[in-house]
Parts: C-alpha cells; structure tokens; sequence
C-alpha cells in the first residue's frame, strides 16, 4: 500500500489512542491503522497534502492548527453530523470510517479552525462565566443561611457585603457565635471570587482593545468588550458561515420550525450553539433597547415599536438576532462599521471601576442607544 494514493483522513482523535481511516480519490478504504499520540505528526508528515477530517471535540483544533502547517487541508465537524455515517456499533474504526465518509459529502457543515489567541480568550470567558456562577451560588448561600437566623438584606452584592460588616461588627443577638466565626470565612471567599472576576475583565478589555475586529463589533448597540471577544473567540473563522442569518442560527438565535405537507409552523428560538454568546448577546441587547426606551423619541426605533407590539423580551431577543448578523457581516468584512460615537468606550478605560455596585458587567457601560 502507497501512501501517496491516500486522498482523504478521517481521525478519530483522543487522548492517546488515535483511529486512521484512509480513502483514495475514487473512495477505496486503503488504511486503517492505529497510532498512538507521538505517532501522529511523523505519519502524518510523510504523507503528501490531503484532506483531514475530525469530530470538533477537545484537542481537535490543535491537532488541526499541527497538521495545517504540513500543507494538509484540515475540516472540522460537529459530532452530531458525522453520527449518521457511523454504519455498525460504535468502535474507534467505525467512528473514523463515519468522519471519512462525512467530510467528503458537498453539503456537510464544517466548524472554523480556532487560532491559538481565540482559545485564550475562550478559557478567560470559560473561567469568568464559572466564577460569575460560583460567586452567585455563595451569595445566595450566605443569604439562606442568614435568613434561619431572621436576618435578611437588600438585593445585590454591594448590599450584602455592607449589611455582613455592619452585622459583625454589631452585637445583634440574633447572630450566634458560631455564625460569627462563619461568617468572615464566607466573607473572603465572596472577595476572593469578586477579585478574580475584576482580574479577568480586565484581562478582556485589554484583549479587545487591541484587536480591531473586537472594536469594530463595539460599534454596535448591546455589544461591548465581553460580548465582543466572546463572539470573536467563538466562531472562529467567519467564512465558514454563507450569511449572517447562518451565523445566527449557530447561536441558537432564529425561530425553530417543523414543516410537512408544505406547511411550516414556527415556533421560539431553537436555543442551539453556544449559551454563553447568546446570554451575552441578549443581555447587551436588552440593557441597549432600555436605554433606548428611557429617552422619548419622536420617531420611534424599530425595535421600540416591536416591544410596543410584542413584549419586550422578544424586542430583545429580535435585536440580539439583528446584532448576530451584523456582527458577521463585520467580521467576514461585508459591511463597514460605523465611526465610534463620543459616548463609546474609551481607550483608557478606568480598569479599577469594571463592576459597579450591583455586581453588573462592563457591558452596562457600552449600551448605547439604538439609531433608527
């Protein structure tokens, strides 16, 4: 067997087993081997340029950045879509069998290659989102466990850490000396997380500050430095998507539809893609169309008048769709984006101030009003 007659790769990749699947040009199975992982760049790099295909799980966009450079075409898959190639039980073979056959079909949906400052910025949001959830959980902990004893506070994070000083520092007797011992433990690891969730925005801001793509999607209503970077980490590269409504549809952020016999009902979002980006790509739309709201327009933007007509929430949510489509056309360079407004954020952002009282993010601070 020639190995230069190989044409198209499937892998099955893993931790330290490997699965090759081999085809030709006419689509004849002419390897299978397994390769253990210090094997995988010297086979690799004896074979002519081919085409790669691989299941878009952990490891797989370094191994498709490592295989690029040896002049080979890498494509990427979501699992769900090689799983209907899988013919037999599932097996490490028939899984890179499965990922051969997908790759090559024409119509076959392929995720964008990560470069290695995109994961960086995925893992700060990765982290940050995990500590935004954990610095929650203690908060309401704190507060369940004060509420036994008779003693409850105002909302918000800035209210509980004044009303846990006032309180150790009071001789109330509702408070028992074990929840006085208890309490300045809990007490520092509330500032611990807050501390970290300062570190790590600022790490974002200053991520975003020195990439112009991220700027050029500030420039939208709703979307500031963590929205940004989060969507730029996240898709990768834009060009894999045809429109933006497709970049849309990734995020979960169109109408669900069944259809048969011609007909096709509609129904809410579909919710699919990645949570973190959609939450964050609400989040900024329904703090922009607020603000928006809050100052009386003669003429009414579009997406005042539609929460007029159909709620606020799906205001928001037809807002974060439109924000979605535009910010691809930025990326994939469609379309050019509009001068930064005076009130946009500033270059020298006053980093210690990223987090106001209630515990909100720094995308308050770029929610900007909506133009007509």
């Amino acid at each position: 067997m020639k190995l230069q007659a190989i044409k198209t790769i499937g892998v099955d990749v893993a931790k330290s087993v490997f699965q090759i699947h081999g085809t030709d040009a006419r689509g004849t199975t002419v390897l299978r081997r397994q390769l253990r992982r210090a094997q995988m760049l010297p086979f690799f790099a004896q074979l002519s340029p081919c085409l790669i295909g691989m299941e878009a799980c952990a490891g797989a966009h370094h191994w498709a950045r490592e295989l690029g450079k040896m002049g080979h075409t890498v494509r990427l898959m979501a699992p769900q879509f090689v799983k209907p190639y899988v013919k037999t039980n599932k097996s490490d073979r028939a899984d890179a069998e499965a990922i051969a056959e997908a790759v090559m079909r024409p119509g076959m949906r392929f995720v964008g290659v990560k470069q290695v400052w995109q994961q960086d910025l995925l893992a700060e949001h990765r982290v940050r989102d995990r500590q935004v959830r954990a610095h929650t959980a203690l908060t309401n902990e704190i507060r369940g466990l004060l509420q036994e004893y008779g003693i409850v506070f105002a909302r918000g994070s800035a209210a509980l850490r004044e009303g846990l000083l006032e309180l150790l520092a009071s001789e109330d007797e509702r408070l028992s000396a074990g929840m006085r011992r208890l309490l300045p433990r809990l007490l520092e690891e509330c500032s611990f997380l807050e501390r970290a969730l300062d570190e790590g925005e600022k790490t974002i801001v200053r991520e975003s500050r020195s990439r112009e793509v991220c700027r050029n999607l500030e420039t939208l209503s709703g979307i500031g430095p963590i929205t940004s970077t989060a969507l730029v980490a996240t898709v990768g590269d834009p060009q894999v998507f045809k429109n933006g409504r497709h970049l849309s549809a990734f995020l979960g952020l169109v109408p669900r539809h069944e259809g048969t016999g011609g007909k096709i009902r509609l129904g809410g979002i579909s919710k699919r893609g990645d949570r973190y980006v959609r939450k964050m790509l609400i989040h900024g739309a329904r703090s922009a169309l607020r603000a928006t709201i809050a100052r009386k327009h003669e003429r009414p933007p579009w997406a005042v008048q539609l929460a007029d007509r159909r709620g606020f929430n799906k205001a928001c949510v037809a807002l974060a769709n439109k924000n979605a489509r535009r910010c691809w056309a930025i990326m994939a360079g469609r379309e050019v984006p509009a001068a930064h407004a005076e009130d946009a954020f500033p270059t020298a952002l006053p980093l210690g101030r990223l987090r106001s009282p209630r515990g909100s993010t720094v995308e308050n601070a770029r929610s900007k009003c909506l133009s007509s």
